[in-house]
């Protein structure tokens, strides 16, 4: 599996249910989800910068908090399988 642009591509709804299947409390996730809501950037080039968009997928680009997320979608995701597959496949 490659995981090399996986923080841009993992939707947010998946991000929530995760963390809901892990146990982590409401106001926890929220809270989170919070910070995700109308995220916007701009493309930067050598002829200034792109009118902003807003962000719709992925987890923020150097956020201490996107390792966390993802390894607790991933930790999510590996479970479900354990229960179909064997474990040994992945």
């Amino acid at each position: 599996m490659d995981l090399e642009k996986a923080f841009d591509r993992v939707p947010r709804e998946v991000i929530s249910w995760a963390m809901r299947k892990l146990g982590v409390e409401d106001w926890l996730v929220s809270a989170v989800m919070s910070m995700c809501t109308g995220a916007k950037t701009v493309v930067r080039t050598v002829y200034g910068n792109s009118k902003s968009f807003e962000v719709k997928v992925g987890m923020h680009q150097g956020s201490g908090l996107s390792p966390l997320l993802f390894v607790i979608v991933m930790e999510t995701i590996s479970r479900e399988f354990r229960v179909a597959v064997p474990w040994e496949l992945l």
